[in-house]
């Protein structure tokens, strides 16, 4: 426990206070150079793209060194394909379920509503949520914290505590608890198959899609926005028995593995 507190508080360090104020110093130089005056918006538009892909890669050089990044050939395994396309399935209606049960609960605050707009204003941004954000947080929560978990407590106690961490570790009122409910999915997966790969993939795929409908719908904030009535409940109702379906398929595919 004591290892995962301390690496999401050393996340959060870099992330928060260290990228930020580095890139920071150039921007306001540059703005008062190019303007000549200093404006808080136009500076916080600025620096925010930046400082997310450069907090990124520094928490990411920073596992790197401190070795908390496996170099074990199990965990970097592509699985068996069969396997990639069950997890795939499962993140996908996973993820339609949680924004399913998000509009149930409308009422939770977005704060960073405003800072996701201008993320996915630039592609340095739309590559900092969809791909080097889920390749770093995998890195650090399924292969360094729950790796660290799972030897200290028993795979459900471990499993349950990563999600728990992950979801409180995005701060943002409105995606911690669907943050906790994919940290389930995606740190259960790792202790099946010892792998990152398929959690990289599911989390890009979780993401990528996320920002997709973001940009195409900007409007909508649930997926109820986007389909209603007898469909949507359909679509849900699908979406539900093919989780079940797809979880199966993967505890199946692992279980000779694991025994």
């Amino acid at each position: 426990m004591k290892t995962a507190i301390k690496l999401i508080l050393i996340d959060l360090l870099i992330a928060q206070i260290v990228a930020p104020i580095l890139i920071m110093i150039p921007c306001t130089l540059y703005l008062l150079v190019t303007t000549g005056n200093l404006d808080k918006a136009v500076l916080t538009q600025t620096i925010m793209i930046p400082a997310q892909l450069a907090g990124q890669i520094m928490m990411g050089i920073y596992l790197w060194k401190a070795g908390y990044i496996s170099t074990q050939k199990s965990t970097w395994s592509l699985v068996s394909p069969p396997y990639l396309i069950g997890s795939a399935l499962a993140i996908l209606t996973g993820g339609f379920l949680v924004s399913a049960l998000m509009s149930l609960m409308d009422w939770i605050p977005n704060i960073m509503e405003q800072s996701f707009d201008i993320l996915q204003s630039g592609w340095g941004g739309i590559l900092a949520i969809a791909i080097v954000g889920p390749v770093l947080e995998e890195l650090l929560f399924r292969g360094a914290i729950t790796k660290a978990l799972l030897q200290q407590y028993n795979p459900t106690k471990a499993i349950l505590i990563s999600a728990l961490l992950f979801g409180v570790f995005h701060i943002n009122p409105a995606q911690i608890l669907p943050a906790f409910l994919i940290g389930i999915l995606l740190a259960w997966t790792y202790y099946k198959t010892g792998s990152l790969i398929p959690c990289i993939l599911m989390h890009i795929l979780n993401n990528s899609l996320s920002v997709y409908l973001s940009i195409k719908y900007p409007e909508a904030e649930n997926m109820d926005d986007l389909i209603s009535g007898t469909p949507y409940l359909v679509i849900l109702s699908g979406a539900l028995l093919l989780l079940i379906g797809s979880i199966l398929t993967m505890r199946y595919l692992t279980t000779k593995k694991q025994e």
